[in-house]
């Protein structure tokens, strides 16, 4: 399935640079959300704006494929890049801030979409496992009786981009996704989780 990894955003609560770039534990923090896509077997590509041309530009240099979106907007670069791309079929979308994801959380939603045979699948994870700033998850739904919280991974049909799609709703009860990097707070947790144990937060600014 091709995946759509969005690095759009500029990370001004970070103030660290371009947030995709943000190093947790020595590594790029969209670089363990390509990893964790791309070794399930899924097609990358990253979903840049002018915002993040350094981002583009390490893209580049690792050998990742790359659209340039106009940077309208989450949703907006989303449909820019399906119908550009011309995918038709199933697309995953992610968010580039969520650096626990692993290729074992990626194939549990994929199961599920298969199983569900909805159009598209949106993923929540209980409000209860949220840390750092996601503690202030602006939006919640009740899923299964369940306070929740978006996780930033998605899945919808590239040709009904431009409609309103039946979904899935997935709750996950899985604190690697209920870790946004959105603050310092969360980097340093990010981390603890990434590389316990080594003394320090292991962050680092992106360009």
């Amino acid at each position: 399935m091709l995946a759509l990894i969005l690095a759009g955003g500029l990370g001004s609560r970070l103030n660290m640079g371009e947030k995709p770039l943000v190093q947790v534990c020595g590594t790029p923090m969209i670089e363990y959300v390509i990893r964790a896509f791309s070794g399930g077997g899924h097609r990358v590509i990253v979903v840049s704006s002018p915002k993040t041309p350094f981002t583009r530009n390490w893209c580049r240099a690792h050998g990742i494929d790359i659209y340039p979106a106009s940077g309208r907007g989450y949703v907006e670069d989303i449909v820019e890049a399906v119908t550009e791309i011309g995918e038709d079929g199933p697309v995953c979308t992610s968010v580039s801030d969520i650096p626990c994801i692993d290729p074992g959380i990626v194939g549990r939603i994929m199961a599920a979409y298969l199983e569900a045979g909805t159009p598209a699948l949106s993923t929540w994870v209980p409000s209860s496992l949220c840390r750092g700033s996601a503690l202030r998850c602006s939006y919640r739904e009740s899923i299964l009786g369940v306070p929740a919280c978006p996780a930033g991974v998605n899945i919808l049909k590239g040709d009904l981009i431009e409609e309103e799609q039946a979904e899935h709703q997935l709750l996950l009860q899985e604190p690697a996704l209920a870790l946004n990097v959105n603050a310092p707070e969360d980097l340093a947790l990010a981390a603890r989780i990434l590389c316990p144990g080594a003394g320090g937060p292991g962050g680092g600014q992106g360009h």
